[in-house]
């Protein structure tokens, strides 16, 4: 698929466009995110600083207030007559009605506080705006009850009966404190301040986080403050990380929760000073950065169409390039195979050229035509070329041969030794008969080791006893084809190293097949030879120029030839190895492509 330069440019420009946008959104996302989320942290803490600032101001003038009342005289002087049973109970309603007046002036001192009410045990109630009233059932109040049995000084939102009374529906955060002593549990009298819940919401309310997180006031207990227990106790799993905040020895700080749903929820807590109070918010992570989404969701869209329009383009401009590309890529393939004929006919003839394509595929088609006439006329010289080479180091091979045999029969002729010069002239008659066939290039193998056996036969005369020749020949090779004359020149050098030994020369040849080809093996007892010269036999092989090796004098010759000959003729199908070691001979092996009847198998 992607072999197309038209796919492949296509494919450039998609992942070009995805991996740029996509690091693009995917940095900018996260880097958005991370400053977002420091500046929402930093800024709900700075605010959560200025609203601890403001309770703790709104705190400090209510305790101001009742520190007045506490401290007063005329508060000592209205304990000690409602305390006295001989004075009169018109003096007392005086005494409480003077109380009151007390009470009136001094909240109208401090704007902060709703009401003001002393509540005596005997039910009596003092309020401010000249209220006195009797026989006020307060003791079961929760409030009243905490302060009394546990020493909580300030009471949640919550109605109050005064309030309510003044047509003040409103909640109300009060401050408890007993009055003539320190001790809730000994005190005769309450002062209960009440200040309304709205004073400390309004404000709380305006700071947000995110979309929809809430802020809110705690007590000790970890409890609202403020009327939002219901927003507080609907937010189930709020109260467990509010203890583990509380649980912190940092004063404020920012915990991350992954919920039951997967997501990640951030609680941004302040511990404030004043009554182990403290600000803790609840926001979804998302919900801080859902602005952010909606940009990202909409740049995706964006990006999506500019990668619809990319690749139209690109399809566009590819096309222009790669429909006559793909003819050319065609034509070379047919090229490549040799078919010069349909190659031309994948690039029709063009007239006129109107871009770099044009003219490559233009050119191209004049180099096919002018390629195809060059091939043809150095096919038919190299043939020519190879031929003569192969058969001028065929012919080197005989008379090599030669002149050793004839040398043979003049010291056998001198020797007067009849019978053995009868049968060396017989057996080289039967090669040099052979060896005249000089039209065949390739002889069945069984016709090559006969050859090798009179060859034997007339070495067996020559040297006698000093000579060991075995041959090996795996059965049904007969007809296997091979290049002729390429056993005997590898056998005389056997031979001939074979005798520098004291015992004689040893020579064994073995003929066999190895998956669907001939290996011909020929090993000696030589004296072998050192490493480097059988790598530097080894690299000639492959690189020797022929008309060396037919002008060479050298020991190798026989070698030599016998490879250039194979290389020559089986060209990448012909291998060999040769194994040597000094004082332990020489192994040479040949493997050639099997033939039967000139078709390989």
């Amino acid at each position: 698929m992607f072999y197309s330069l038209k796919n492949r440019l296509i494919a450039f420009f998609v992942v070009l466009l995805v991996i740029s946008f996509g690091t693009m959104f995917y940095l900018l996302f996260q880097e958005s995110r991370s400053i977002i989320r420091s500046y929402i942290e930093s800024s709900a803490l700075e605010k959560m600083d200025e609203y601890g600032s403001f309770v703790h101001m709104a705190l400090s003038q209510m305790h101001d207030l009742s520190s007045v009342v506490f401290n007063s005289d005329m508060t000592k002087t209205w304990d000690n007559a409602l305390s006295d049973p001989a004075l009169p109970e018109g003096e007392k309603m005086l005494a409480n009605i003077s109380m009151s007046q007390f009470l009136t002036q001094t909240t109208n001192n401090y704007s902060i506080a709703s009401s003001l009410s002393i509540y005596r045990k005997d039910g009596t109630r003092v309020s401010d705006g000249n209220e006195v009233s009797l026989n006020v059932p307060f003791q079961d109040e929760p409030w009243y009850k905490d302060f009394a049995e546990r020493g909580i000084q300030w009471d949640s939102a919550h109605a109050d009966p005064v309030e309510v009374k003044r047509f003040k529906p409103y909640q109300v955060v009060s401050l408890l404190l007993p009055i003539g002593t320190f001790e809730p549990t000994l005190a005769k009298s309450v002062m209960k301040v009440n200040v309304s819940s709205d004073f400390f919401l309004e404000p709380l309310n305006r700071i947000h986080l995110g979309e929809t997180g809430t802020i809110f006031l705690l007590d000790q207990a970890g409890r609202p403050i403020l009327s939002q227990s219901k927003e507080f106790d609907a937010q189930a799993e709020l109260a467990v990380k509010v203890e583990q905040a509380r649980t912190s020895l940092e004063p404020q700080g920012v915990l991350y929760f992954t919920n039951e749903r997967g997501t990640t929820d951030i609680l941004v807590y302040k511990k404030l000073q004043i009554q182990n109070w403290m600000l803790v918010s609840l926001v979804p992570e998302k919900d801080l950065f859902l602005k952010l989404t909606k940009l990202r969701d909409s740049s995706l869209f964006v990006a999506t169409l500019l990668l619809v329009f990319a690749i139209l383009g690109a399809s566009w401009i590819s096309y222009g390039i790669t429909k006559p590309l793909s003819r050319l890529a065609s034509a070379m393939r047919h090229v490549q195979k040799g078919d010069f004929a349909a190659a031309e006919s994948r690039i029709p003839a063009e007239r006129n050229v109107r871009n770099e394509v044009g003219f490559v595929t233009s050119t191209f088609r004049n180099m096919v035509e002018q390629l195809r006439q060059h091939i043809k006329v150095e096919f038919e010289l190299k043939l020519l070329r190879q031929q003569a080479e192969y058969k001028a180091l065929l012919m080197q091979i005989n008379p090599h041969f030669l002149f050793n045999t004839l040398e043979l029969l003049s010291s056998l002729a001198m020797q007067r030794r009849t019978e053995d010069t009868v049968n060396v002239i017989t057996s080289l008659g039967k090669m040099l008969r052979f060896s005249l066939r000089i039209s065949d290039d390739l002889v069945p193998l069984g016709e090559e080791l006969k050859y090798l056996r009179h060859y034997e036969a007339i070495l067996r005369i020559r040297f006698g006893d000093r000579l060991s020749l075995v041959i090996e020949e795996e059965g049904g090779m007969e007809q296997r084809e091979i290049v002729k004359f390429i056993l005997q020149p590898l056998v005389e050098n056997a031979v001939k190293y074979g005798l520098q030994s004291n015992s004689g020369a040893r020579v064994h040849i073995r003929v066999s097949a190895d998956q669907g080809r001939v290996r011909l093996s020929v090993a000696d007892n030589g004296p072998g030879m050192p490493p480097e010269q059988v790598e530097r036999l080894q690299a000639e092989a492959a690189s020797i120029p022929i008309d060396q090796i037919l002008k060479s004098r050298s020991q190798q010759i026989g070698l030599r030839n016998v490879l250039a000959r194979c290389q020559l003729y089986y060209g990448s199908l012909f291998t060999f190895t040769i194994r040597s070691n000094e004082g332990q001979g020489t192994v040479i092996e040949l493997i050639l492509p099997a033939a039967i009847g000139g078709k390989a198998e």
